[in-house]
């Protein structure tokens, strides 16, 4: 076996949480993933908020990354970033998208996916210039997903603005928020063998139907 490859058909692990039953499930499900949220508040604060964000190109390539929840009601589900990145281009050609949760230790994870759309510039002036300084100035003199030279390069341009702009610091137009909207919820359990429970919440006419899913 080559030194740069590995076998990890061994590396197991066992899931042990309690089960999740139907009757534990809310109608609504953004009341579900509200209460799921605060127990994983109560145990990751630091984390509870990740989450995966996929999205495709119009030829479908698929790409994930990290963002940070910052809101989210019965509207749907807000992050902010720059319009002009890889995601902000690739929402622009195919505005759908899924998020995903994963709460190590409660051994939990919550899928949405639904359709994309730019949230207000207003929220997006807001929620900038209530975040730190130093993220105010990083934001605004990065092109995020844009090629550098060097580090040394960015941290030149954001002590050259800072010198400029002192705190008070113009939010980039290219910089704003995004709401997902969602048509589909999973929301999934871990289990002992491998016999988990999942949940999923469909957008019907009707509105939410609720089927569980084989693991």
């Amino acid at each position: 076996m080559s030194e740069k490859s590995g076998d990890l058909t061994q590396l197991r692990r066992e899931y042990v949480a309690e089960g999740l039953m139907r009757s534990d499930m809310a109608a609504d499900p953004v009341e579900q993933f509200s209460t799921w949220f605060d127990i994983a508040c109560q145990a990751r604060p630091d984390d509870a908020s990740s989450m995966t964000l996929a999205t495709a190109s119009k030829t479908g390539m698929p790409s994930a990354r990290i963002v940070l929840l910052k809101h989210f009601d019965a509207d749907g589900f807000a992050w902010y970033t720059d319009y002009e990145s890889n995601k902000g281009k690739e929402l622009a050609e195919n505005p759908q998208a899924e998020l995903m949760f994963y709460w190590y230790g409660l051994e939990r994870q919550i899928r949405i996916q639904g359709r994309v759309e730019k949230l207000d510039p207003a929220k997006g002036e807001a929620y900038f210039h209530a975040r730190p300084l130093g993220s105010q100035l990083s934001a605004a003199i990065s092109h995020q997903s844009a090629p550098v030279e060097s580090r040394e390069e960015l941290e030149a341009r954001v002590e050259a603005f800072s010198q400029r702009c002192g705190d008070q610091v113009e939010r980039p137009e290219r910089w704003g928020g995004y709401r997902l909207v969602p048509q589909r919820f999973e929301f999934w359990q871990g289990r002992e063998n491998r016999l988990h429970d999942r949940f999923c919440y469909t957008l019907t006419a009707d509105g939410w139907t609720l089927t569980r899913l084989q693991p």
